[in-house]
């Protein structure tokens, strides 16, 4: 099985993993951990932090767009304020995973999209690190 998913993999190109927002990998569960009682965050709570952060992108856009993930160029400008760490981190990014300029755009926009989330009106280093570890993964 794990041999059909590797030639799967390969199959798809580097652009329509381009296009690709988010890519997580979810490993088997053990079955050791099914039984434990797992800390993790309310259903309830997650659900409020969302729509606020609709809420914030609502006000921001206003009726022409309505999430991150519609934002155009002119928009990541206005809106995708990075700090000066973070924009190394993205040139390291750059370089490190060749990401294209629709690469480099979406990591923008999933990381305004966390920022929103975290209700964080700039870009810190830690969106744009989590934005990053949702990228797809280079099969060697």
């Amino acid at each position: 099985m794990p041999g059909a998913i590797a030639r799967y993999q390969r199959k798809v190109s580097g652009p329509l993993l381009d296009r690709i927002d988010i890519y997580l990998e979810v490993p088997a569960v053990e079955v050791e951990k099914l039984s434990q009682d797992l800390k993790s965050e309310d259903s309830k709570d997650i659900r409020d932090r969302v729509i606020k952060a609709r809420r914030i992108q609502s006000k921001r856009f206003g009726d022409n767009i309505r999430t991150n993930s519609e934002m155009n160029n002119i928009h990541i400008k206005e809106y995708c304020k990075v700090t000066v760490e973070g924009l190394e981190l993205l040139k390291q990014a750059i370089v490190s995973f060749y990401l294209s300029a629709r690469g480099y755009h979406r990591v923008l926009k999933l990381s305004r999209t966390i920022a929103d989330l975290a209700d964080s009106e700039v870009i810190l280093t830690e969106h744009l690190a989590e934005a990053l570890q949702y990228r797809a993964k280079e099969e060697s």
